[in-house]
């Protein structure tokens, strides 16, 4: 039998433990022994609970019990998480997280750790919840070079962005209701600015690449500035606006990475991914694209996703097989010589104005489209990331939105 400690028994981690629990046949089968959940950490008491005898406070019963293996880590944060995820490492005993924030920060330091005590730190749920992305671009491509990884990494955003597109919402009004059916925070910040995405970007793309991306290098843009007059125009067009995570690799083998809205067309694999739901759209060399879908977020999706890397883990014991990647940066491109198309909406009378700013020809002119209250949005020819914001800057609150094209 292998012995397992869940550290947090909040939503993810009560789901760890259902899972394992209600699934503990088949996960018998899979890892080759049954696995136990020892120890259940939490600072609280849980009363009339099914697994209330499990429930203990003290992380150091955990650490110093020979026989858990494995310990989950669903705590969030990178505070205690860190410290404990780190002692357990040094330990020997292998670690599966959903923790994007810690991974993301110190997911190099933890995997050379792992390497060296020859255990696993696992961090399938960190990115795509219940999606198996992490575990199919660490396997799956190993004949590949993948160029793009390029996804729809976080449910809420994705719900705003649908209810403004099928219900005409307003961003304020669309944010009321994610928030309401528990899909936001009370505090939004970390979702809808991007911040969540960009760490799920970053983990994305040290895999491809190999080496540590850090967050602050990556650009990131969140979905406030959106409106509905964009959706019309995109809608117009036969197209969409999702907050995408793309992370390129250019042709002189520096990463491009950026999280920012997009408009897309409608035929755009990740074009029909809406509500909760997350997609990560994988291009490579020799496959060329293969999508993967499913959803993103949710206790019992994340907890599957934790519980596959237990099972992994068990079947590994004694040998870290998870690469992860290595302690050198990853060589950044610069954003802004990076170029694509991006949209401009203005208002009526300062249309002829943006025209001539973006030096738009008769072709791009005839694409402009008139929207509510008089607005005009149009596509600019492709330009450089540098050249579209020093129009931009000149232009000031003649440009009412901006958002880039793929």
């Amino acid at each position: 039998m292998a012995n397992v400690a869940v550290l947090g028994y909040g939503t993810v981690g009560s789901g760890v433990v259902e899972v394992l629990e209600r699934n503990k046949a088949e996960i018998r089968k899979n890892a080759g022994e049954e696995i136990s959940v020892k120890y259940i950490l939490d600072l609280r008491d849980f009363p009339g609970d099914p697994f209330e005898d499990r429930v203990i406070h003290d992380f150091n019963r955990i650490l110093e019990d020979d026989e858990i293996q494995v310990v989950c880590e669903v705590m969030g944060g990178v505070g205690a998480a860190y410290q404990f995820t780190k002692q357990c490492l040094m330990a020997g005993k292998s670690v599966c997280t959903s923790n994007k924030e810690l991974v993301a920060r110190h997911g190099t330091e933890l995997l050379a750790l792992a390497r060296e005590k020859c255990c696993n730190y696992m961090f399938e749920a960190s990115v795509g919840g219940g999606i198996p992305i992490i575990r199919n671009i660490h396997n799956s491509y190993t004949a590949e070079q993948i160029r793009a990884v390029t996804g729809i990494l976080n449910g809420t955003t994705n719900y705003i962005l649908s209810k403004m597109e099928t219900e005409h919402a307003d961003y304020t009004e669309a944010l009321k209701q994610a928030q309401e059916l528990g899909y936001a925070e009370r505090s939004p910040e970390a979702d809808v600015e991007g911040h969540d995405a960009c760490r799920k970007a970053a983990i994305l793309s040290a895999l491809v690449t190999g080496r540590e991306v850090d967050t602050e290098r990556i650009y990131t843009e969140g979905i406030s500035g959106v409106k509905p007059a964009d959706f019309e125009f995109a809608a117009g067009n036969g197209m969409t606006i999702k907050l995408l995570a793309v992370c390129r690799i250019l042709e002189d083998g520096k990463l491009s990475a950026m999280v920012a809205p997009f408009m897309l067309s409608g035929n755009h694999p990740l074009a029909s991914v809406g509500d909760v739901f997350n997609g990560v759209l994988v291009s490579s060399n020799m496959l060329g694209d293969t999508m993967f879908y499913g959803r993103g977020a949710g206790k019992l999706p994340t907890a599957s996703a934790v519980v596959a890397d237990v099972v992994d883990c068990v079947q590994n014991r004694g040998r870290s097989v998870m690469a992860g990647w290595g302690c050198g940066k990853a060589e950044m491109a610069d954003i802004e010589e990076c170029e694509r198309l991006f949209y401009v909406r203005t208002a009526a009378n300062a249309f002829g104005t943006a025209a001539k700013a973006f030096g738009l020809n008769a072709e791009h002119i005839a694409r402009q489209e008139c929207l509510r209250d008089g607005e005009y949005g149009f596509i600019t020819p492709v330009m450089k990331e540098k050249d579209f914001r020093g129009k931009c800057l000149e232009l000031g609150d003649v440009i009412l939105s901006r958002i880039r094209v793929m």
